[in-house]
């Protein structure tokens, strides 16, 4: 007990900052500086953990992207378009004028009220929408397909049929 009164004795004459190391004071400026090593860490700690937890969420989601975004042109964009053109001319393009009939009059239109689509329709990957009337699978209107990521007829490619 003599020891403790010892040491209160000792200590009253001292601030109160002084007696708890993890407090900062104004007297002592340059403890009020920056960030400690451990504090740095922690916070690189809690970054890194949030890096590795929404990264894995995040990737693959652009491929994923582009396929709905053909998927919405195929089913209702150009599909749309190409439901107008027929409207109006009775058919729809023949393979041979393509999508193009519906941005520039072909020569066989003879209601043409368009242009159907403001600009050229290309997928997502920049190369032209796939147009066949009449269609092989759908033999009573048309196929319209993107050739999807390997530009290549595969089993990622995006049609309007099945």
């Amino acid at each position: 007990m003599k020891d403790m009164d010892m040491l209160v004795s000792r200590l009253a004459g001292e601030p109160v900052s002084r007696l708890n190391p993890f407090t900062r004071s104004p007297a002592h400026p340059l403890t009020n500086k920056g960030f400690t090593l451990i504090e740095l860490m922690l916070v690189v700690i809690i970054i890194g953990a949030l890096v590795a937890m929404v990264m894995p969420r995040l990737t693959g989601r652009g491929e994923q992207a582009r396929t709905s975004a053909a998927k919405a042109d195929i089913q209702a964009n150009i599909a749309t378009a190409l439901k107008l053109y027929e409207l109006d001319n009775g058919n729809f393009p023949s393979s041979d004028e393509g999508l193009n009939a519906l941005l520039t009059k072909p020569a066989s239109s003879t209601n043409w009220n368009g242009p159907y689509l403001e600009k050229r329709p290309v997928d997502p990957w920049n190369r032209e929408y796939k147009y066949k009337c009449p269609g092989e699978h759908r033999i009573a209107d048309y196929d319209l397909y993107s050739l999807g990521k390997d530009g290549t007829e595969s089993t990622d490619d995006i049609k309007n049929w099945e």
